[in-house]
């Protein structure tokens, strides 16, 4: 096994403060559903993102839902992955299941189109018949046991990928799913048992070993029994289909290649899985969340995520960061050691990815890395608390989702786009269009420092001058001024961090920002609670 050493260099540009005012910024009717983006995917110079299936074409201003999706308009149902080619879009839905143990991730089903968005077709999320016993299936010309799934709890189609009419679908207890008639029916892939390395036709013992008796915490007596609970490999967080037609599929148990997984009955498509081994040239980790080709450079790069228990030889020794492979999974180089990344793209040499900890670029294929600083815009900015989660690229940009909008730039990140929730001073927007035009508004609002980090107080600049823009108590003693300059005609956002004019946090209460423009003064109130 060849040896890899990952030269890594990591330059941190400084952040500054976000008590200030941005702006103009377009008042557009057409805008996304939430801030919250964790996925997006594109082709040509159009780009899909969740949770509401927004479209956006040639960087418009306007953001369009489509129609015929009452799944997600007026159901459970939300955006949890995409997957786009040409005019064909599928998109994987979960929802929120409130259980006896809790609020449960759970699958909802599939939307697909076949004509860039215009008609979309729902395919209903596979459950099994509900029975008592255990069903069976064939593998290699061998029968096996396969635990039952009746309920779509814990089974979110958290990634999907689609070739021609093959659609996969990488889901936690339901496994991967695939479907050869986009959509119009689904089975599940068998996948090697963890620890396994390879599952092939022509071997005919394996054993997905399942416990069926705990002594003192010891298994005493267990079972062949394919099943998802005990079997990390099974669980399914990411699948993508390479331009040599693999499939590959990230699991809780590691990375899994398949050579014929495309076209191969489900009774004899191959595996070849790698797991965790603490090598220098292998996995950082075994938990795979996504998996992107860089088709110029022909390597497959993936995310690495913390799993070892605290039982695990190997417990404390894997880490998160990132990934590639140059041969096809044999090997691995380790980058960004320690950072959780969610996301990755690449455009012309560049690598871009996105994280908790913040937007990590390279402009040499991977070797070095700036990570990015506070992301700004001509008109705003993001809380500096933002998660970078998905990535993707359009014909001449760069698109990222983060926890506060949507991000995008020309330049491989010298500038960049910003896009959020907009509701016009006009009044409304397309998903509530009745709402009443004001002259400002504040949001969030109750507003808690600690979760939301920043307040953002809307009004517009009806001819050009300097305003003066001040945050009061509820006994109108000024608490703060907010730096102000010379702008022009349009509409604004004055950014407050609950931070008063002395550098301390104000107290819980009612404030109230008074805003002094040369044609009118107006007034708002902000409710303060951590």
């Amino acid at each position: 096994m060849k040896r890899v050493f990952a030269a890594l260099t990591i330059l941190i540009l400084p952040s500054v403060g976000v008590s200030q005012v941005v702006g103009p910024s377009a008042s557009s009717f057409n805008s996304i559903r939430q801030n919250g983006v964790s996925s997006v995917e594109a082709t040509g110079d159009t780009v899909w993102i969740s949770p509401a299936l927004n479209r956006n074409i040639g960087n418009s201003a306007d953001w369009f839902r489509p129609t015929g999706i009452d799944s997600i308009d007026n159901g459970l149902g939300r955006v949890f992955s995409l997957d786009v080619r040409g005019d064909t879009i599928v998109a994987g839905l979960g929802f929120t299941s409130a259980t006896l143990a809790g609020n449960q991730p759970a699958g909802y089903g599939y939307y697909i189109s076949a004509d860039g968005g215009d008609s979309w077709r729902f395919s209903d999320f596979l459950l099994d018949p509900f029975v008592d016993e255990d069903t069976t299936f064939v593998y290699g010309g061998v029968t096996y046991d396969r635990r039952r799934i009746i309920v779509p709890e814990q089974s979110p189609p958290y990634n999907v990928a689609f070739r021609g009419e093959v659609i996969f679908s990488a889901n936690w207890a339901s496994g991967l799913l695939r479907s050869t008639d986009l959509g119009e029916s689904w089975e599940r892939i068998v996948l090697p048992p963890f620890g396994e390395s390879e599952l092939t036709p022509e071997r005919n013992d394996y054993f997905w070993s399942t416990c069926l008796n705990v002594n003192n915490g010891v298994c005493i007596e267990e079972a062949n029994l394919y099943n998802s609970v005990p079997d990390d490999n099974l669980k399914g967080f990411a699948v993508m289909i390479d331009s040599q037609n693999r499939v590959w599929y990230g699991s809780a148990g590691g990375i899994n290649v398949s050579d014929n997984a495309l076209t191969a009955p489900i009774d004899s498509i191959r595996w070849q899985n790698t797991n965790f081994d603490n090598s220098s040239d292998g996995l950082l980790a075994r938990w795979i969340i996504e998996i992107q080709e860089d088709t110029s450079s022909g390597r497959i790069w993936m995310t690495n995520w913390l799993a070892e228990s605290s039982s695990s030889i190997y417990s404390g020794q894997d880490n998160y960061g990132i990934v590639y492979t140059e041969d096809g999974g044999q090997t691995f180089t380790q980058r960004l050691i320690g950072e959780q990344i969610s996301g990755l793209t690449f455009k012309d040499g560049y690598v871009f990815a996105a994280g908790e900890n913040g937007l990590f670029i390279s402009s040499d294929g991977g070797d070095t890395w700036i990570k990015e600083p506070q992301v700004r815009s001509a008109n705003a900015i993001l809380k500096n608390s933002a998660a970078f989660q998905a990535a993707t690229v359009t014909n001449d940009r760069v698109w990222i989702g983060t926890t506060d909008g949507i991000i995008s730039t020309s330049d491989y990140g010298e500038t960049w786009e910003i896009t959020r929730v907009n509701f016009p001073l006009s009044g409304g927007n397309t998903y509530n269009e009745n709402a009443r035009s004001v002259s400002s508004y504040a949001y969030p609002n109750p507003y808690s420092p600690e979760e939301h980090e920043v307040v953002r107080i809307r009004f517009e600049m009806e001819q050009t001058g300097t305003p003066t823009i001040r945050i009061f108590d509820f006994g109108m003693n000024l608490v703060r001024e907010l730096d102000t300059e010379n702008y022009s005609i349009g509409e604004y956002e004055a950014l407050w961090d609950g931070i008063d004019a002395r550098g301390r946090k104000v107290a819980n209460g009612p404030y109230f920002y008074v805003i002094e423009k040369p044609n009118e003064t107006i007034s708002g109130k902000i409710l303060l609670i951590e």
